[in-house]
């Protein structure tokens, strides 16, 4: 067998496309810096994942499995390394996920040789994605993504069920499955998350309840349970935390992101709001922060959003989403991990004392136009009066 000579630009392409160094772009807001390059593409994909590389077998070298899009990505540091575990989309709309890790948080990433082969426990489940990666203090590393299957009760193709599957591992290549989450009150979940420690002695999760697959109905926010075994984990009951409000930035749904970063001020979450237009629906990235003690208690909910889609970030297969479901926090800094668009996936950084700041001293939204303006004016007055004396 001969190895097509093609094969050899190819990988001296994506070998330039990983060594090239970010850069911190000229967008200024005091919150956090983005880049001018993404951190993942579908460009960044391995080209033995998409070629027969067999001259005999692929004479024109084709791609044979060709990959559409890299995004939504859990993140930890693990071993001294920058691990993403990103959602890969081939041309066929599947799922998989796949570890990509750098020795820099902001570049360099490479993914390992092959994807992650998940346990199949379910001979109807089509597509997974969405993975938030939790660091327990149980010495686990947990995995908790969307499993996606067709909804057979009613006479609609496109038809789906969600539920949140649950993996595990303690060297970020062997995974074990374990039993799917159950919640008794809701029939659908997406966007689930594993508390890192335990409460109460319990295994705790940040849910989002959901009536269907797309409707969140009378789901009204990020719910909270708790389980006793995590290897068949059962919620009975869901407080609601983050809820959704009308005319807000999470007026359709919202979700949580990653796990909540804990600091002396409380726990503060980076989650997505979404919102419908004329458009269609549009994604953004927002914070709160709940009690030390109580992680389902609210005590901080800065206005509006932290970080929306901007520039080309706007443009990809589902237009005008910003979405996060991966964060590591390293030595004072914290780096976000957010999807554009569907299509490629970015990161902004920030320290965890401007994150803190931002959190708990920007002004709650008061949810009335005219109570908008009065905070505004308070503010501008306040300027006014700072620049007449300067």
């Amino acid at each position: 067998m001969m190895i097509n000579k093609k094969y050899f630009e190819l990988q001296e392409e994506l070998d330039a496309l990983i060594d090239r160094k970010n850069e911190i772009s000229d967008d200024y807001n005091g919150l956090y810096n983005r880049y001018r390059y993404p951190v993942l593409t579908a460009e960044h994909a391995p080209v033995i994942w998409k070629y027969d590389l067999d001259s005999e077998t692929n004479p024109f070298f084709e791609q044979r499995l060709g990959i559409n899009a890299v995004m939504n990505s859990g993140a930890i540091k693990f071993d001294g390394e920058y691990c993403l575990v990103a959602r890969v989309e081939g041309w066929d709309r599947k799922s998989f996920f796949a570890v990509a890790r750098s020795s820099s948080p902001v570049d360099g990433f490479k993914f390992d040789d092959r994807p992650i082969l998940i346990e199949d426990t379910d001979e109807e489940e089509t597509n997974v994605y969405d993975m938030r990666l939790t660091e327990h203090e149980d010495g686990y590393i947990y995995g908790v993504f969307c499993s996606e299957s067709k909804d057979s009760s009613v006479n609609d193709l496109s038809a789906a069920k969600a539920v949140a599957a649950i993996i595990r591992t303690k060297d970020m290549k062997n995974w074990e499955r374990l039993d799917n989450l159950i919640t008794l009150r809701s029939p659908q979940q997406r966007n689930v998350v594993l508390h890192s420690e335990f409460v109460d002695g319990k295994y705790a999760f940040y849910t989002r309840p959901m009536d269907s697959f797309i409707e969140t109905g009378s789901g009204s926010g990020i719910g909270f349970g708790l389980c006793d075994d995590i290897t068949h984990a059962v919620i009975d009951e869901e407080k609601m935390t983050s809820l959704r409000k009308y005319h807000t930035i999470t007026e359709a749904k919202n979700g949580e992101g990653a796990p909540p970063i804990k600091t002396d001020r409380g726990w503060i979450h980076i989650a997505h709001g979404v919102r419908n237009t004329a458009a269609g629906l549009r994604y953004v990235i927002y914070v709160f922060a709940t009690d030390l003690n109580d992680p389902s208690k609210v005590i901080a909910e800065p206005s509006g959003y932290f970080l929306a889609p901007k520039g080309e970030e706007r443009i990809g297969d589902v237009s005008n989403v910003a979405f996060t479901n991966g964060i590591i926090e390293d030595d004072g800094m914290v780096y976000i991990y957010y999807a554009s668009s569907d299509t490629r996936l970015h990161v902004a950084s920030t320290t965890l004392e401007r994150l803190i700041d931002y959190t708990f001293n920007t002004p709650e939204d008061p949810l009335r136009s005219v109570d908008c303006v009065k905070q505004r004016i308070s503010l501008i007055d306040k300027n006014l009066a700072l620049l007449s004396n300067n």
